[in-house]
């Protein structure tokens, strides 16, 4: 059996853990530079407020709602949500995390275990000692364990734990569920699934093996197989902490013309780009930098380019990877232009371990130290918090209170964002 423990409206509940107050008072947690609301709790979906609303719309068209607004707080949610992954790891014979919210647990070996009971009582754990509510589904594979956590969040008569465990279980709870709200089918199947008169999950369980296969190939097929209780998505897939490409991208709190601006902000996404690579130990052999105009202020000359930088030995180092970044920023600069976005992504993801190097543009002696420098940056920012060590490039002309320049976690709007109770001494005060 395969378990799938989901947070109940994680960053909501995040903000809720060190504010008893708002318990049941409605809360949305806004995108970065507060920009649209990203996360709801239940109450504020009961108001049938629309996800994605922009925040200027919900101050417009909800004034008298009473609903709490939090800027996005990582560093709360990252933190809070290592605390519930280390409370299943203590509990589960395997957790694969799949999102900051969500993990798979691999149950084999729990047969003779009381499942419903185990799972109910794990849920209570992980409240009592967190403060963030979790709802567990139980099931033969994963797809069907993502099928059991909705009604185990949905409804609650489960008590948090909603188990699948008969093929009479199975056909009555896909015979409930949405083919479009099933784990992997995205919206352009869905839309082809309406097309063919297939609504339920059930109806899609029902057609032949052939027809999904001509349809829908492997992909749709692996589904498929999934739902008749069938094992056919490996836990290397289930596992989403090895990225095969990682982005970093933000818009910005105001446009910017000028292309030192632009440089300092890069240069930080590419140094994210490149922590999150040694963090799982990939390295890269391409970084593509994009950079976009406001596209919703039609008046404005709209811009959009894409530049791409290819190593001859795939690597990780801060340096390089900035570096190579901000090569690519010159050469996609336009300096008539009003930019609200940029972002890097670095693709070509392979094991560290199995670099081929270039055989004649390698320097062992030089690769050896940047990755000294990128490890000790690492060490010294996780042990005394992040950018504590940055690069030159990553500075920000933009000062603070006290006439430092601004953090990369500081340089985006976040007027309503909690103190990061968690982490930080200090942020914990008397109410």
């Amino acid at each position: 059996m395969v378990g799938l423990v989901d947070c109940d409206n994680f960053f909501c509940s995040c903000e809720r853990v060190f504010r008893p107050d708002l318990a049941s008072a409605p809360i949305v947690v806004l995108s970065n530079n507060d920009g649209c609301v990203v996360a709801r709790s239940r109450e504020v979906k009961a108001m049938g407020l629309p996800d994605c609303l922009p925040y200027y719309q919900l101050l417009r068209d909800y004034p008298d709602a009473g609903i709490v607004a939090f800027s996005s707080n990582y560093v709360l949610y990252g933190d809070m949500s290592a605390r519930v992954m280390a409370m299943l790891r203590e509990e589960a014979p395997r957790v694969v995390q799949y999102s900051i919210d969500e993990a798979f647990l691999d149950l084999e070996g729990m047969a003779d275990t009381d499942l419903k009971r185990w799972g109910e009582e794990l849920c209570r754990k992980i409240q009592m000692g967190t403060g963030i509510p979790v709802s567990l589904g139980i099931a033969p594979t994963k797809t069907l364990a993502k099928v059991a956590s909705r009604y185990a969040k949905k409804y609650p008569g489960y008590n948090k734990c909603c188990v699948i465990a008969t093929d009479e279980q199975r056909e009555t709870a896909l015979r409930l569920l949405p083919v479009k709200e099933v784990w992997g089918i995205g919206r352009k199947m869905g839309r082809l699934l309406d097309y063919e008169g297939v609504v339920t999950a059930y109806d899609f369980s029902c057609r032949s093996r052939s027809w999904i296969r001509s349809k829908f190939h492997v992909t749709g097929e692996r589904t498929w197989l999934e739902l008749q209780g069938k094992n056919a998505i490996g836990w290397d897939v289930a596992d989403r902490t090895k990225k095969k490409t990682i982005l970093t991208s933000r818009s910005f709190p105001e446009m910017l013309t000028e292309l030192d601006d632009l440089r300092s902000h890069v240069a930080n996404y590419a140094a994210r780009c490149a922590a999150k690579l040694r963090k799982q130990n990939s390295v890269c052999s391409l970084v593509s930098v994009f950079v976009r105009s406001n596209r919703f202020s039609e008046d404005l000359m709209q811009y959009r380019k894409i530049g791409t930088y290819s190593f001859t030995t795939p690597t990780n180092t801060v340096t390089e990877i900035v570096e190579a970044a901000l090569r690519v920023l010159e050469q996609i600069y336009r300096k008539d232009i009003r930019y609200k976005r940029a972002g890097v992504i670095v693709d070509g993801l392979s094991q560290a371990s199995a670099i081929q190097p270039d055989l004649f543009e390698y320097d062992p002696e030089r690769s050896r130290k940047l990755k000294h420098v990128s490890g000790t940056m690492d060490d010294i920012n996780r042990s005394l918090g992040a950018d504590t060590v940055i690069l030159g490039a990553q500075q920000y002309r933009e000062r603070d209170d006290s006439g430092k320049p601004v953090r990369f976690v500081n340089a985006i709007r976040h007027a309503l964002i909690s103190p990061a109770y968690s982490t930080t001494l200090g942020a914990m005060k008397v109410r």
